[in-house]
């Protein structure tokens, strides 16, 4: 059986040439079921993880029902929870959409207002915001958002993980009652689920949310106790067959250190991203990244929502993610493509039972290892600190 092209998907021509252009050969599994039922006006609520193609399953759909419409008026806001992110999805908003004329404007905090001012006077059609931001502008009479005729909520879950929810709602009452919402969110969590039930009309329900890791993926385990984390990464990443790694952690301020001593103790160039860094900082830090010329990334998981970096070798989890939603997401940021992948997860004692719980999740065991000749510290001493039982390791039953 052929698999489903965009062509069949009845996409506007202007549309299927953005595409071409972008090398986006087939639809998603997210595109397949999203696109057909947006694209007839229905509101949506989709459910799928970072890297399974959800910015384009949103664009797609609600550009094909702009083509040939008078152009100069904001008629999509898509909100979204970092800067990072919403520069990727205006990135990806102006290519699909250049060969129909579309403008979009990104309107984030971290820069001048004046700019976004402008292009929004100038009659932009697609506006990504941030809420924050967004609020900012609404204080004066330019930004309208009554011409609003299709409303995409991106990452619905780390929105209100930030604190955005009262932003949201203020932004969503300035925006036409007759619009179209699109709602995509990794996770279903009661916050957004009763967002959904008050903000969308009889919608329709995808969800192709991961619940296995991705093919190609070398998983590995380091027991290891927390205070020897540090040391541990930096004897890792001392071998150049780590050519691309991001780093995930879950404070601004281990980002900061861990990337200083990855630079003094290795010589090779590391960098650190969260959101207590200048949007500036940002940004030079994600493009040094990407171009290669920073091969360590840093970054905390708010941080690192709009990260869209293709060839990425390893991703190491310095701390055990807080679900294994977070931990299939996070991983997903290598392997891409049908490309091979390292996942390394460190493990303290009092990180056990989270991480037993991640292996149920994704139904496998991931194999333990060490590294030969170093001292991964005392796992009971850990234990005992936390509160934890030191009996066991926590593993799950393997899959059936």
């Amino acid at each position: 059986m052929c698999p489903l092209s965009f062509e069949s998907l009845g996409l506007a021509p202007p549309l299927l040439e953005g595409l071409r252009d972008m090398r986006f050969e087939s639809p998603t599994p997210i595109q397949k079921a999203a696109i057909p039922l947006a694209m007839t006006g229905r509101d949506l609520i989709a459910s799928a993880s970072t890297g399974t193609g959800k910015t384009a399953a949103f664009l797609l759909p609600i550009l094909h029902q702009l083509v040939g419409t008078k152009p100069g008026t904001l008629r999509v806001l898509i909100l979204t929870p970092t800067r990072e992110l919403a520069l990727q999805i205006d990135e990806q908003a102006l290519a699909l959409g250049y060969h129909a004329g579309f403008a979009s404007v990104a309107v984030i905090g971290g820069v001048k207002m004046s700019p976004q001012e402008e292009a929004i006077k100038a009659g932009a059609e697609i506006m990504v915001a941030t809420p924050g931001r967004l609020i900012d502008h609404l204080r004066f009479p330019y930004m309208d958002l009554s011409t609003v005729d299709f409303l995409v909520l991106d990452e619905a879950d780390r929105m209100f993980d930030m604190g955005f929810l009262p932003d949201v709602h203020k932004i969503v009452c300035r925006t036409a009652k007759t619009r179209q919402t699109l709602l995509f969110s990794a996770t279903m969590v009661p916050t957004v689920r009763a967002l959904a039930d008050e903000i969308l009309t009889d919608p329709e329900t995808v969800s192709v949310a991961a619940t296995r890791m991705a093919k190609g993926l070398v998983q590995r385990a380091f027991l290891v106790a927390q205070n020897r984390k540090g040391p541990l990464l930096a004897k890792l990443l001392a071998h150049r067959s780590t050519e691309s790694v991001i780093v995930f952690v879950k404070r601004k301020k281990d980002a900061n250190q861990l990337a200083r001593l990855i630079t003094r103790t290795t010589g090779r160039e590391a960098a650190s991203i969260h959101s207590d860094r200048s949007q500036q900082e940002r940004v030079e830090a994600l493009e040094s990244f990407r171009k290669g010329e920073c091969p360590i990334l840093v970054a905390t998981d708010v941080a690192a929502r709009g990260i869209d970096v293709d060839d990425v070798t390893h991703v190491v989890h310095f701390d055990v993610p807080h679900s294994p939603e977070d931990y299939i997401h996070r991983s997903g940021r290598t392997g891409r493509a049908g490309k091979k992948g390292t996942v390394l997860t460190f493990v303290s004692g009092d990180e056990v039972s989270d991480f037993a719980a991640i292996e149920k999740h994704i139904e496998m065991d991931v194999p333990r290892a060490k590294l030969k000749g170093f001292d991964h510290g005392s796992m009971e001493k850990t234990r005992r600190r936390s509160g934890g039982s030191g009996k066991g390791r926590g593993r799950s039953p393997r899959r059936r």
